[in-house]
């Protein structure tokens, strides 16, 4: 297949990840997978070999995409890290920062009293990637702020030793999470680009044309 990306094998995380506190309850995010999923189909469609490790969606698969479920980051790490090598790593997924350090075996009871629920950090499977001996030709990783978008995304980009960062703003109407539109400020060590806003599956082209072209 012809395309921009013809021959490369392009490896997408997508997606929100669910945190078990007990059976019944979970830690999780507004992430909709939408981007991810959008992600998959434009590089299918420009010629290049898809993996998606997705989170929990209801989404439907894009036509020639190996698709891999997770619930945990836990899970996802090792499914991302199990699925190198690859030419392009694009980091869509919005990954739980911390987990419950013990998961009841129980649902449990409600009582009269508060509750302290205890927290580990998860592993920064960007980051993991970035430094992987496997390490993909380009590393992006994607940032969701409620503002100061620039300075955050710079240095996560900096302290990951990431190759790219796509960077949103949440909470913005009609935009972000759950959305079908959104705005991308994208960053590199030397330059940056406004990519919409638009709808995301024109946004996922537009963004996989700079990638393409950062690789060459």
């Amino acid at each position: 297949m012809s395309g921009v990306l013809a021959g490369r094998r392009v490896l997408i995380s997508a997606g929100p990840t669910y945190e078990d506190i007990d059976p019944v309850r979970f830690l999780g995010n507004r992430s909709s997978g939408k981007m991810g999923f959008a992600l998959a189909a434009a590089a299918v469609g420009r010629g290049a070999s898809v993996v998606l490790v997705a989170g929990p969606t209801a989404l439907v698969t894009p036509g020639r995409v190996r698709r891999i479920d997770v619930r945990s980051a836990a899970q996802m790490r090792e499914a991302v890290l199990s699925a190198l090598p690859a030419d392009i790593y694009l980091g869509a997924a919005a990954v739980a920062d911390y987990t419950p350090r013990v998961t009841a075996g129980e649902k449990i009871k409600k009582s009269g009293e508060g509750m302290v629920l205890e927290l580990v950090p998860t592993a920064d499977i960007l980051a993991e990637v970035a430094a992987h001996p496997q390490r993909p030709g380009l590393v992006v990783g994607f940032a969701a702020e409620t503002g100061n978008l620039e300075h955050y995304a710079r240095g996560k980009l900096e302290a990951k030793r990431l190759d790219m960062i796509a960077a949103n703003l949440v909470g913005v109407p009609g935009s972000g999470f759950e959305s079908d539109h959104n705005a991308l400020s994208v960053y590199w060590q030397d330059g940056q680009r406004q990519l919409g806003p638009t709808a995301k599956t024109r946004l996922a082209g537009e963004l996989l044309d700079l990638v393409a072209e950062r690789l060459s």
